[in-house]
Formats: structure tokens, C-alpha cells, sequence
């Protein structure tokens, strides 16, 4: 049976190369429309979370 290398070296290397280069590529504007964008998500799940306890509320009585 051949033994098997040890190919850690290799992995670790690829994967912080494709990631340094995802982060190269981020522009300051995507980063800015992901951040407005997540805020305006929690917002609106904050909103509705609150509107159905009431609905919930309001009918339950």
C-alpha cells in the first residue's frame, strides 16, 4: 500500500489564497449596502415580531 502525503501545507495555502483574494476584491461600497441592508432585515423582523405578539395578544382575550 503507498503512503499517503501529508497535504496540509498545500490546503492551507489555497485556502488563504482564495480568501485573500475574495477580500481584495470587496469594494467599501458592498460592504456599506451589506451593512444597510442586514440593518434594515433586523429592523423589519423586530417590527413584525412586535405587530404579531400584538395580534396575538389582542385575539387571544
Amino acid at each position: 500500500m503507498a503512503a499517503q502525503a501529508n497535504h496540509g501545507g498545500t490546503v492551507a495555502g489555497t485556502a488563504s489564497g482564495t480568501l485573500l483574494t475574495l477580500f481584495a476584491n470587496i469594494h467599501s461600497e458592498d460592504l456599506m449596502k451589506t451593512a444597510l441592508l442586514s440593518l434594515l432585515g433586523a429592523v423589519v423582523s423586530f417590527v413584525v415580531s412586535v405587530g404579531l405578539r400584538w395580534v396575538v395578544k389582542k385575539f387571544s382575550k
